[in-house]
């Protein structure tokens, strides 16, 4: 187990028709045995970081350091990181089999215990039975997991995992996180991944450093995300269905709060739910920008009156996309629920389920009647 710690770390890309600034003064630390997400859309910088953590890309300003030690500088096979690319990489002339145990091989592990160990590692994955076989004749998905078994069979400092379950069906992908956290849990593996899917995401993930820009968003765990996103970016991308957001003028007395969106719906609550505080700050903001997460916004007497517009049961909970003053929301019941497309319904919402931004910024204001 080993301590990453990234200290402002930027990477810049030069070329003729300028440069680009893809990691922008990145600082996270990643605890030993931690298990981190990076997670972001394409081009958020998530995949230059790894590349400079693993050595492939050099840091353009800034420090990386593995377990007290400065690894920046150093060659990436010097560095004691294993990584699982997303383009597999794998070496045509040899098999599977000793596709995974090629890293052993400079190890002064016994022949039998490498053997023990990629047998392991080849049934967690379920490739047991293409051990003997060649890259090119096995399947995309296949070649991902043999890329992946590669990289967690080796003893690292340091485990980097590239999108390392993108190639496979959703089932085989449900069933191996499980078996792949469980494994990380169990030898205390300090790992990174990056991913652009929110419930790989969630599922592996101690904690999930959120990128935009190449600018880190937010760092914290899943549970926190989600309660308290750090700012409207954050806000709407975690979360699925994505966060209901309107823009609303602010009224703050002694008694009440109320918030009127776009179209004159007023939500009003009495003062009682809003603490004193956020109550001080709402007397000053006479606009702020209102998150409501689809789950929140529930069905029945309340003051968003709309027409809904498609209602689609999922197996498991029902969305109902609703227009409200001309605008799509969408309210989720873990219930099935029927409504007839342009039928008029009522939503509510809450006090303790509002988020709070300001429309400028971006940054959060309040979650839940409280001061973020």
């Amino acid at each position: 187990m080993a301590e990453l710690d990234i200290t402002r770390v930027d990477k810049i890309y030069h070329s003729r028709k300028g440069d680009v600034h893809a990691v922008k003064a990145l600082a996270l630390v990643v605890k030993p045995g931690e298990i981190v997400a990076l997670l972001g859309s394409s081009g958020c910088g998530k995949t230059s970081t790894l590349r400079m953590i693993a050595g492939f890309e050099e840091v353009s300003n800034g420090a990386i350091t593995l377990g007290g030690k400065p690894i920046h500088t150093l060659p990436p096979a010097a560095r004691g990181v294993a990584m699982a690319f997303e383009a597999y990489s794998l070496y045509p002339p040899l098999t599977i089999g000793e596709n995974m145990s090629f890293a052993l091989k400079s190890s002064k592990l016994p022949q039998a215990e490498q053997e023990r160990r990629v047998t392991h590692m080849a049934e967690m994955l379920e490739i047991a039975d293409i051990l003997n076989k060649y890259p090119s004749s096995v399947s995309g998905g296949q070649q991902q997991r043999a890329s992946l078994g590669r990289a967690l069979v080796r003893d690292a400092g340091l485990y980097l995992l590239d999108e390392p379950m993108g190639q496979l069906e959703p089932q085989l992908r449900a069933i191996l996180r499980g078996r792949i956290k469980h494994y990380l849990r169990e030898h205390n593996c300090t790992t990174i991944l990056v991913t652009h899917d929110q419930t790989e995401a969630n599922a592996l993930a101690d904690r999930i450093a959120v990128m935009e820009g190449g600018v880190l968003q937010q760092y914290a765990t899943p549970a926190e995300l989600k309660a308290r996103p750090a700012n409207l970016f954050t806000g709407t991308f975690i979360g699925e269905p994505p966060m209901n957001v309107f823009t609303a003028d602010v009224s703050a007395n002694a008694d009440r709060v109320s918030f009127t969106v776009e179209g004159g719906t007023t939500l009003s609550y009495p003062a009682s739910d809003i603490s004193d505080a956020l109550r001080g700050v709402l007397a000053k903001t006479p606009r702020i920008a209102l998150g409501i997460r689809p789950h929140a916004l529930q069905l029945g007497d309340g003051p968003v009156k709309g027409k809904v517009m498609a209602c689609q049961w999922l197996g498991d909970q029902t969305h109902v996309a609703v227009d409200v003053a001309g605008r799509t929301v969408v309210s989720v019941s873990q219930e099935r629920v029927s409504r007839a497309t342009g039928s008029d319904v009522s939503l509510n919402v809450a006090a303790r389920n509002l988020h709070l931004f300001d429309p400028a910024s971006g940054n959060a204001i309040a979650h839940g009647g409280t001061l973020a």
